[in-house]
């Protein structure tokens, strides 16, 4: 129990302030539409500013109103059709049929398509239309949308850089997680865990794509705020960030594969890749840190002073393998160690050419010109 309520205390701690947002632009919908506007039961304005502001963060203004729109559309063909045909099966098919088209249409996500759909079964089952057609939920979908816009607004004003640091955060964890996971099946030469970590190295990419609309939701925010946009090149910074984060996803897969095939000769897994790949996760986790704090103001060098040296102790101590003409997979997840390192350091902002000289050199690799510099010197 102690467990379970320091956990729930530091998710109200960390998402506290959502539940009020969401309760205060709910209540707001309502009584607009119910006070001001005098519609009778506005339910739809609470349930629309809920499920927009939900989905509302992180996105750009176009895709927000995008979300409002279609929102409101399927409210009114949901309406529009009972009213015209009655409660019935066929008026249930026909109404989730439309209305999931709609949304899938307008690329809302899983949870959008659910909303929307349960929202227009209300409609059908609870709430059915008689007597004369008056689109009183259309236009409270409408005035609930709109307040949902203009709340994700208001705190895109208050702190315009806050989700492109949450996501940022949540993005190198999830990568440092899957690698966590895959240590601990090579660990234990469970083929079922590493398989498992494969699997969630897969979804990382979605990790990857939210990183990049928080990107594109954060640049549009500072250009219309003039004291902001001082911040314009720190979020240019985090989009070629992003592009190495997913370089460094990729490389993950293809390790994390490597992973599922070393488990099945479970004799020829070398205890050094305990050690290398628990660096490598610390390294991704600082790499996090390090763009996060950059971000927010904080000492961002420490964080990244920290990737650069957990990133070359994983390549070092993974580099001591390839002495012993280690088995294939193992070879190959020594090479991908050093491509994640690599994406890891150009991503917190190191150059290009050192980080492959100091990486390789880390390795124990020598490229063949340095090699013949050395011994013409000597």
């Amino acid at each position: 129990m102690r467990q379970w309520w320091r956990g729930a205390r530091g998710r109200i701690r960390d998402d506290g302030m959502t539940v009020v947002e969401l309760t205060l632009a709910a209540t707001a919908a309502w009584m607009l539409a119910a006070r001001v506007i005098g519609h009778p039961d506005p339910f739809f304005a609470p349930t629309a500013a809920l499920v927009v502001l939900g989905e509302a963060r992180g996105r750009r203004v176009r895709q927000t109103v995008e979300i409002l729109l279609g929102v409101a559309a399927g409210v009114l063909v949901a309406e529009l059709l009972v009213y015209a045909l009655g409660p019935g099966t066929g008026t249930v098919f026909l109404v989730l049929l439309l209305t999931t088209g709609l949304m899938v249409a307008i690329g809302a996500r899983t949870t959008l398509v659910v909303q929307a759909a349960v929202s227009a079964m209300y409609l059908v089952a609870v709430a059915a239309p008689s007597g004369t057609l008056m689109p009183f939920r259309f236009v409270d979908a409408l005035i609930g949308g709109a307040v949902a816009l203009a709340a994700s607004q208001l705190l895109a004003a208050r702190d315009p850089l806050a989700p492109l640091v949450r996501e940022a955060r949540q993005s190198f964890a999830d990568l440092a997680g899957v690698l966590d996971a895959l240590d601990d099946a090579l660990a234990r030469c469970d083929e079922t865990a590493a398989r498992t970590a494969l699997d969630r190295s897969r979804e990382l990419d979605d990790c990857v794509d939210r990183l990049r609309t928080a990107v594109r939701a954060t640049g549009e925010t500072l250009r219309f705020r003039v004291r902001r946009r001082r911040h314009v090149g720190q979020v240019r910074e985090v989009e070629a960030t992003a592009r190495q984060l997913d370089y460094a996803v990729r490389n993950v897969r293809v390790l994390a594969r490597a992973g599922v095939t070393l488990t099945r000769l479970c004799a020829d897994t070398p205890p050094e890749l305990g050690d290398a790949i628990p660096a490598l996760a610390a390294a991704v986790r600082a790499a996090g840190e390090s763009v996060a704090t950059d971000l927010t103001g904080e000492d961002a060098a420490r964080h990244a002073a920290r990737a650069d040296e957990a990133a070359m102790t994983a390549v070092r101590v993974a580099g001591r393998l390839l002495a012993s003409d280690p088995a294939l997979p193992v070879t190959m997840i020594v090479g991908q160690i050093r491509a994640t390192a690599i994406d890891l350091l150009r991503g917190v902002g190191h150059d290009d050419v050192a980080v492959l000289e100091r990486v390789d050199e880390a390795l124990g690799v020598v490229p063949a010109q340095v090699a013949s510099q050395r011994s013409e010197s000597a």
